[in-house]
């Protein structure tokens, strides 16, 4: 994924991939973490922003979410 602008840190590369291109090797984010990371970055703290669907308290970022910040500026 491409991240420019809003607080990433420019000209970096995070991680690496296999030969192929297709397995991350290093430095793995899950689609939590990332989720995470771009609320962050819009300035909204991913652990408050839930819905009540079914009579539960649901977020986005279910309770994995991280922030990647490695990657902020």
């Amino acid at each position: 994924m491409w991240l420019a602008g809003g607080g990433v840190r420019p000209g970096m590369q995070y991680g690496a991939t296999d030969d192929y291109g297709y397995y991350a090797v290093e430095n793995k984010v899950h689609f939590h973490d990332l989720h995470a990371t771009m609320l962050h970055l819009l300035g909204l703290d991913h652990t408050r922003l839930t819905f009540r669907y079914a009579g539960r308290e649901f977020r986005l970022t279910d309770v994995h979410g991280n922030v990647v910040r490695d990657i902020l500026a």
